[in-house]
């Protein structure tokens, strides 16, 4: 079975928190106000984030095993 795994471009975040608020496994945080992180361990790779961003700049990638 393959893993996704939400990934940021920090390049290109502005921080906005849009994918915090949506996000229902808590796994992504902006806790240096720059950009945002997500916390590989608690996320399930669903998607919401990505869907949510204004940006466009989260994806889903195959986790690497």
């Amino acid at each position: 079975m393959v893993k996704k795994k939400a990934v940021v471009s920090i390049r290109e975040c502005v921080a906005c928190g849009c994918c915090v608020k949506v996000c229902p496994r808590h796994a992504i945080t902006v806790p240096d106000g720059i950009h945002a992180v997500v916390d590989k361990a608690l996320c399930v790779g669903c998607g919401i984030c990505v869907r949510e961003c204004p940006a466009s700049i989260l994806s889903l990638e195959v986790e690497e095993a």
